[in-house]
């Protein structure tokens, strides 16, 4: 018995050490997964394809836009924001991400980043705005659907106005 307790902590000890391998190349995995669904959103953006931008959320998504109401809950809902904002842009609406930061583990992730949206309205006049951008992930029948999303820009409370010139 004496003889196995070194040969059973290197087992248990290289046991751990695949777990924490597996794990590591899970996260990898799922966070290329992620920023791949990044990549597509913005490209359906771009392209106003609304039906391939819905593809990506939950049926039960909220989500916390800068436009009232409160908030929008399931996709039917945040489907009819996303027609309102797309409406107001003639030619398609650039989209770049700053400072993403992606967060994972056992089926569910959020994401946070900047997000700058650029176009032109259909009155001509140009549109560049950066916002923040929370959103959390969940993996349902292997695939990452949005669960939740929050946009916002900072406020000047003392004029009670959004900021929406500010630039990283």
């Amino acid at each position: 018995m004496k003889n196995r307790a070194p040969l059973l902590t290197v087992l248990l000890g290289s046991i751990i050490l695949l777990n924490a391998a597996l794990t590591a190349d899970a996260q990898s995995k799922d966070k290329a997964e992620i920023r791949q669904w990044l990549d597509q959103w913005a490209k359906a953006f771009r392209a106003h394809d609304l039906d391939a931008i819905m593809s990506m959320y939950a049926p039960d998504v909220v989500a916390y836009d800068i436009v009232p109401p409160l908030q929008y809950v399931g996709k039917e809902a945040y489907r009819k924001d996303y027609a309102q904002f797309l409406a107001q842009y003639d030619g398609p609406i650039e989209v770049e991400f700053r400072d993403v930061q992606i967060f994972v583990g056992h089926g569910v992730a959020f994401v946070y980043c900047l997000e700058r949206l650029n176009g032109t309205l259909k009155s001509g006049q140009k549109s560049d705005v950066w916002v923040r951008v929370t959103s959390g992930f969940q993996k349902i029948s292997g695939k990452w659907l949005d669960i939740h999303d929050h946009v916002s820009v900072p406020a000047d409370f003392d004029s009670s106005k959004a900021l929406l010139d500010l630039k990283p």
